[in-house]
């Protein structure tokens, strides 16, 4: 009787791991004891990254040659695809201020997510061409939004033609305004810049109003110009989309010379610009 006795009482005496305190986890940890040199450790090195993992659940079931060639096509089609777009922003006819006019302002890219060739064209005139460029660019991301761009530039009117180095930015900045701005070094030496913004007002998901306005400045005098602000350019373009590709428009357009540029045009008995009530077309594919 002694002998059961003693070893229930050893039973009872065991250690607390021996059942599992259903309450433990509520427990708070006990409090470590102070380290007198814990003010004089450094501070523990992060972590490496690890290693990206080179097996493949699906190589243990499937032929491993048929699933690297599913991974490289789903790489491929979000990230490495080329894609193209041609845009004609503006193709419209001009009147309601001394002869009427056309213009036409355009742009076709080709290329992936970072790297891509682009071509760009403007100009406009009425009776005779005044005015007439040609852009080739390479752009590349430099962030979500906005690219870096360089290349070359043609004017192919007025004469006599110029041809420049060209280096710029553009992109979508916070609330949807679209933003450029570029530099332009001549084969003269002459030094421009062109600055620009528009933003797409819908009012309904077909009907888009298009503000849009355009600076241009040159670093110094050159035929024809002023150095300084030489002119600008403001529109208000109201578009129906009939589709997304296609769409109509009517608005108006105010160009003008400004600055010591104006009062040249003047001294030849030169037009200095004004208002027009204008009708186009803007498409893309």
């Amino acid at each position: 009787m002694m002998r059961m006795l003693a070893a229930t009482l050893v039973v009872m005496s065991a250690p607390a791991f021996a059942a599992e305190d259903p309450h433990a986890h509520h427990q708070m940890p006990a409090k470590p004891a102070a380290d007198p040199h814990a003010g004089h450790n450094m501070q523990a090195a992060p972590a490496a990254e690890p290693a990206p993992p080179t097996d493949f659940a699906a190589d243990r079931i499937f032929d491993p040659k048929v699933m690297a060639a599913a991974r490289h096509m789903l790489r491929h089609e979000h990230g490495g695809h080329v894609f193209s777009k041609v845009m004609v922003d503006e193709l419209e006819f001009a009147g309601g201020r001394g002869d009427d006019g056309y213009r036409w302002d355009a742009e076709a890219w080709i290329g992936g997510d970072l790297n891509r060739l682009v071509l760009k064209t403007e100009g406009e005139g009425a009776r005779a061409l005044h005015e007439a460029e040609v852009q080739a660019l390479y752009s590349r991301a430099v962030g979500p939004y906005f690219d870096v761009q360089a290349g070359v530039r043609h004017d192919i009117e007025p004469r006599p033609s110029r041809t420049y180095a060209v280096l710029g930015v553009e992109g979508l900045a916070p609330y949807w305004f679209e933003l450029e701005a570029h530099a332009f070094l001549s084969d003269r030496g002459e030094l421009f810049a062109r600055l620009g913004a528009s933003y797409d007002q819908l009012l309904t998901q077909r009907l888009v109003l298009q503000p849009h306005a355009e600076l241009n400045i040159a670093a110094q005098d050159a035929p024809g110009v002023a150095g300084g602000p030489t002119d600008v350019d403001l529109g208000l373009r109201l578009r129906y989309e009939i589709k997304r590709e296609f769409a109509p428009y009517v608005g108006v357009s105010y160009e003008r010379k400004i600055g010591g540029t104006a009062d040249l045009a003047r001294r030849v008995d030169e037009d200095v610009g004004g208002a027009r009530f204008v009708v186009g077309l803007r498409a893309w594919f």
